[in-house]
């Protein structure tokens, strides 16, 4: 893991990576930008048909402050569906460079099956946070009990959707993963808390999604090297 780690950072002087990031953060920004705009419109149509015709100033602040909001709460679920977009780009620039004979026989997914992935992500993350909902209410009142349970199940969650990165460019079906390319649950889980954990983090969380899609792939074909004869 720690091996991982260091080699997916050190990738960060690669300028592909580099311009991969670069894409990751701004299209996670214009998704929230765009959420804003949404909701600034909507205000101002819900002021009006309210009959208060003088709300834009009112309109504006409170699109921005839901803007603000939903960043900080659902920023791991639009990043990791971004990172989805461009998860093949970033597993590649990795094989290209520590692993060759595995991208010669990698066959891209493409974008498409990237923003299908995404959307599956998306979904999986708001079912089961609020499925989790009532435990988390439960565990406010111990102060600490919420962000353990929190990043429990969102470790659980992007464990699964980083060695699905990893594994969809080398399979037919990413949904059934022969054990060969699947992680061992304890290293999967850490994999994902680790990424759950740096996504919490200001501005950190902007490289954090292509920092533990690298590590992905180092340790899934870490794995693979090490079951070879």
């Amino acid at each position: 893991m720690i091996q991982a780690f260091t080699r997916a950072l050190a990738q960060f002087t690669d300028r592909k990576i580099l311009a991969i990031l670069l894409k990751v953060v701004l299209l996670t920004i214009l998704l929230f930008i765009l959420f804003g705009v949404a909701a600034y419109f909507a205000l101002v149509w819900l002021f009006a048909w309210l009959g208060w015709t003088d709300g834009g100033f009112a309109a504006a602040a409170t699109a921005a402050l839901i803007a603000i909001l939903t960043g900080v709460l659902l920023f791991r679920i639009v990043a990791i569906f971004v990172l989805n977009i461009f998860s093949d780009d970033i597993v590649d620039a990795v094989e290209q460079r520590y692993y060759p004979e595995r991208a010669q026989t990698a066959k891209p997914p493409g974008y498409a099956l990237g923003i299908r992935m995404g959307l599956a992500s998306t979904g999986r993350a708001l079912a089961y946070n609020i499925l989790a909902a009532p435990l988390y209410i439960l565990l406010l009142v111990t102060g600490i009990g919420l962000p353990i349970a929190f990043f429990a199940v969102n470790g659980l969650l992007l464990g699964r959707d980083l060695q699905d990165m990893v594994a969809a460019r080398h399979i037919p079906d990413y949904r059934n993963i022969a054990a060969e390319w699947s992680l061992p649950k304890p290293q999967r889980f850490l994999l994902g808390l680790i990424a759950a954990l740096l996504l919490a983090v200001p501005f950190v969380n902007f490289l954090a999604p292509v920092l533990a899609a690298a590590m992905a792939t180092h340790l899934v074909h870490g794995k693979k090297e090490n079951l070879r004869p």
